[in-house]
This record gives C-alpha cells, structure tokens and sequence, in this order.
C-alpha cells in the first residue's frame, strides 16, 4: 500500500482539497450545549475540514450525518458518557463503516484497553484539540497507520470562539430553575480545564496530575456574547474549578459584567479556594453569581481525608456562612456512600445537613451517590484500599466494593430507588424519606421534622449535577 511518505505534494495536495467529513458525538454532559463538541468544530472548520456535531442527549444517531465520515470522535467527558458511548460504538461503525473511531476527553485513557477493544483506534485525554486535528490531518491525507498522537497531552491549545451553530438551540438544554418555579435559558462556557488539586478520588487527578489550563479570556468572552445572542441569561461556568485560576476568572466575569449587567452566573468552586479567596466573594456577587457547587463529598473527618479533600466539616460550615454573607447560595454534593461510610456516619451527614437548613439546597441524587472507583484512580495508592474492591467491571467502569456492613449498601439501594421514585417532589419531601429510610436502616425511630427549618428555595439547573449514573433507558433511546 502506498504510504503517504511516498505521496507527491501534488498527491497530498488533491487529498487535502477532497472534503473530509468529521463527526464529533457528545453521549452526555449534565445537560449542557457542550464546550467539548463547538470548540474543536470550530478548529476544525477553520483547518478546512467538514465538521458536525451530534449531541445524543438531544439528538438520534443520523445516518446521513455519518455517511462518509472519515473520522468519528466521541466525547468521553465523564462515567456516564463513556458507558452511553460504548454502548453507541456498535451503531456508530454500522453507520460508519469506514470511519476512523475516536474517543477523546477525561475518560478516553483512563478506559484504553475496553474502549480499543470496542474498535477505538485512537484515544486522546487532556488538552486534545492538538491530537484531534494532528489526526484528521494525517487521515485526511491517507495515513491510517495506528496512533501516532499523545495518549494525553497537555500543551496549551489557541482556541478560536466555539462553533455552536451545529448544535441544538440553548432553550433545549438545561434550564436555571429559579425559585417560585421560572426559568432562563442557560449559556455554558469554560474559562479553564484541569485541577490544580489532587482530591484521590477525583478522575481529573491522573489525566492532569495537578495542572489546569486557561482558556483566553477573549475566546470566552466571545463565546458568552454569541450565546447570549442566542437568548442566554444565565451562564454557567463549567471548569472544574473556576478559581484555579482566580486572576484570570475574575478578569472573564469584569469583562462579561460590563457588557451583560443583567448576566447572572454560577461556578464551581471548592471548599479551600472559597476560604482562601473570601474577599473575592463581594466581587462575585457583585458581577451576578447567584450560586456555587461545591464538591463537599463528605463532613466526616476521617473520609475526607481519604479523599485528600484538605478541607474539614468546619471548613464546609465557614464556606456556607461566608456565602450566606454574600447573598450567594452554596449546593454542596456529597459522595454519601463510601466503603467507610457506617450508618452513625449516614445519619450524621443528614442531621447536618438539618441543623445547617439545607434540605432545600441539596439535590436528592446527592445523598445516594455510591463512590466510583475507576481505572488510575488515585484511591487505589492508598495503603489497603485495593483489597476492599472486586475485580474491574467492565460494564460499570470502575471497582465494584461491597460495605462490611450489608445494611449501608441495602440502605444506598433504597435511598438511590426513593430519589428516582419521588423524582419531581420537593426537595425538603424527598429528604424526609430518605430521613425515615435511614433511621430504619438503623433501627431507630427517626425523630419528626415537623418544625426544622429547610432552608430557602435555591436557584438550581434543571440538570442535577453529577455524572456517575447509570445510562438511563431515555438516554439510550438516543444510540
């Protein structure tokens, strides 16, 4: 066969000038109009190439979109993503048989051998954007030889402005829910990528290791406005957490604030930087954040130093009052189900949440999340963690674990059924069940809750945040 180091440049050249058809497949994404799908079509378009996205949270896998695909890229952003693109992969290379598969995104090296082994050829984590185009180059120009790019790479990517016009309207997407029952359509953007933390359980920790990578203030900016054209009121930041880079956040929200007053935001952003940065807290309710998720995972001491967390229950305490202060809501999530959670410890993390009057902040899927121990996790250094887990299960990704105690895994099982039975209840009525489920578990009584306060009704997405669940038959609907 012939090799393109043996194509003439007037060979290569009457390959570039063929159109090569890029399909770019987002499985999931909390709901959101995906950074991870509209800014490498944007850079690919600009490198000549045909690009067009398929978000499966919105849209059928379309035939005649991946007719003559020369290269398929999936988005493995997250647990759930992944699970819903393996489970895709097999309709994909039906529809596109001669395509180029590609998985790309935080989960694409941690799930290498199961994802090659589903036909993947090449895989890209980190800042992929540069393996991506360096692919569709060298496929475009005949080169089908195996990987040649970066498992990972974290060299800095120029962005242009994302391309969104391929993607469903925003109106369709996650919704900001406010208190009293409207709702505004919601803008995502991504000021950065990567952690500068090393939280063990978190999957961002072996892919960056500790690093985090900006996006120019002006490609954000840029983004913003064309999705506020596109009738955004409401942006929602989704860097794993907005103050990596807290001279570069606040520089986006000063800019975005003078142009879009009206512009609401929320963030993610931890427990230690909210502490450490609280005189930024003014100036972020001042350019219009209503809320902020914050990965709490837990208010024992001990679990929280499992996670290398380095914040403490009074931390979290110090972090809602500072943000309480500030006119801002703080929606903490929690990993409730760990293997060193005990019923004492279940039953403790619900009468904080009571005596803090959070019932109403905290999203009812955040007290049955089991954790999820993936391939590389940073979970498996720890001196003896390993023996609690079972073989790699290739359907979950990740270690399935069993608790010591039969009644904590019996009592997540009924509490993850009551969530999804009560899925459009109140928040404070769900809670109530899970109060009672919990006590029963223990063999108390659960004391009445008839009087405590549940705290206001907070500004939330319509989305619930987390992205270790089970592909819902809905979801699948989709492949």
């Amino acid at each position: 066969m012939t090799t393109p180091e043996c194509l003439s440049a007037s060979s290569r050249a009457a390959l570039a000038a063929v159109p090569f058809k890029v399909v770019l497949v987002n499985p999931y994404e909390l709901g959101r109009q995906s950074f991870n799908l509209a800014a490498p079509a944007a850079l690919l378009k600009a490198a000549g190439f045909e690009a067009i996205c398929i978000d499966l949270s919105l849209q059928k896998l379309d035939p005649g979109a991946l007719a003559d695909a020369g290269l398929v890229a999936l988005h493995a952003g997250m647990h759930t993503a992944t699970r819903i693109a393996l489970k895709a992969l097999p309709k994909v290379r039906a529809l596109a048989p001669r395509a180029h598969l590609c998985a790309y995104g935080l989960y694409a090296p941690m799930n290498e051998a199961l994802l090659r082994s589903s036909g993947v050829e090449t895989l890209l984590g980190g800042e992929f954007e540069t393996g991506l185009l360096a692919l569709a180059h060298r496929l475009r120009e005949g080169d089908r030889r195996p990987q040649r790019e970066p498992l990972v790479g974290l060299s800095r990517v120029v962005f242009l402005k994302p391309e969104r016009s391929g993607l469903p309207a925003l109106e369709r997407y996650a919704r900001l829910v406010l208190p009293g029952g409207s709702s505004k359509v919601v803008g995502f953007a991504e000021t950065t990528r990567g952690c500068k933390h090393w939280c063990r359980h978190c999957p961002i920790v072996p892919v960056y290791q500790g690093r985090f990578r900006a996006v120019a203030r002006d490609v954000v900016l840029a983004d913003i406005a064309q999705q506020v054209a596109a009738g955004a009121a409401h942006i929602s930041f989704g860097d794993p957490d907005f103050l990596n880079g807290p001279a570069h956040a606040l520089r986006v929200l000063q800019a975005m604030h003078a142009r879009f007053p009206q512009l609401t935001f929320d963030a993610t952003i931890k427990i230690e930087h909210l502490l450490a940065h609280a005189r930024l807290m003014p100036l972020l309710r001042a350019y219009g954040c209503l809320f902020i998720t914050s990965a709490v995972e837990s208010v024992d001491e001990r679990i929280l130093v499992f996670f290398d967390k380095r914040h403490t229950r009074a931390d979290f305490e110090r972090a809602l009052g500072l943000c309480q202060a500030n006119g801002i809501f703080l929606a903490p999530t929690f990993v409730a189900f760990t293997p060193w959670t005990t019923l004492d410890g279940y039953l403790d993390l619900l009468s904080e949440l009571v005596r803090l009057r959070l019932q109403e902040a905290v999203a009812p899927v955040q007290l049955a999340i089991r954790l999820l121990v993936p391939q590389g996790s940073y979970l498996l250094r720890l001196p003896g963690f390993a023996e609690l887990l079972d073989s790699f299960d290739a359907q979950l990704l990740g270690y399935p674990w069993r608790h010591a105690d039969a009644r904590v895994d019996a009592l997540q099982r009924q509490v993850q059924a009551a969530v999804a039975r009560m899925g459009n209840a109140p928040r404070a009525a769900v809670f109530r069940e899970v109060w009672r489920l919990a006590h029963q578990a223990a063999g108390r009584k659960a004391p009445s809750l008839d009087g405590a306060d549940p705290g206001q009704a907070v500004p939330r997405l319509s989305e619930p945040w987390y992205c270790c669940a089970e592909p819902t038959d809905l979801q699948l609907q989709s492949i």
